[in-house]
């Protein structure tokens, strides 16, 4: 698991939905959830809270990434590949730390994914998780 510490920086309601808008370092993170600050008391402005997020769920970009749909975005350099037949794991490291992907190994053969080259790590609003 990927896990960050952030504070809370704007909530949005509608109905027993929230958008949550996180801010660690200078990168501001969006979630949705299935709680409202009635249901989570957590759940309030410039509270600090841990932004949560499989290996899985990181999608790697190399070049411009202005173009496309995804707001969770982290820029950062390879640290460290370990592959094998199938799946391989790339570390990044970005300003708020290290966030750590797994993909297929096709996919960093594909976007010649190599130690030091800079890249974009993304995660869709609807796969980040927050707790206290």
């Amino acid at each position: 698991m990927n896990i960050l510490k952030g504070n809370i920086d704007s909530i949005k309601v509608n109905g027993d939905l929230s958008i949550v808008k996180v801010r660690v370092g200078s990168v501001l993170f969006s979630t949705i959830l299935i709680d409202t600050p009635e249901t989570a008391p957590y759940l309030k402005v410039d509270n600090e809270v841990k932004v949560i997020f499989k290996e899985t769920e990181v999608i790697l970009g190399v070049g411009d990434m202005s173009g496309i749909s995804l707001r969770n975005k982290m820029e950062g350099k390879v640290s460290h590949i370990e592959s094998d037949t199938l799946l391989s794991k790339v570390s990044i490291d970005t300003e708020m730390g290290t966030i750590t992907s797994i993909i297929t190994s096709n996919a960093v053969k594909q976007l010649q994914i190599v130690l030091g080259m800079e890249l974009t790590a993304m995660v869709k609003t609807n796969e980040l998780m927050l707790s206290k």
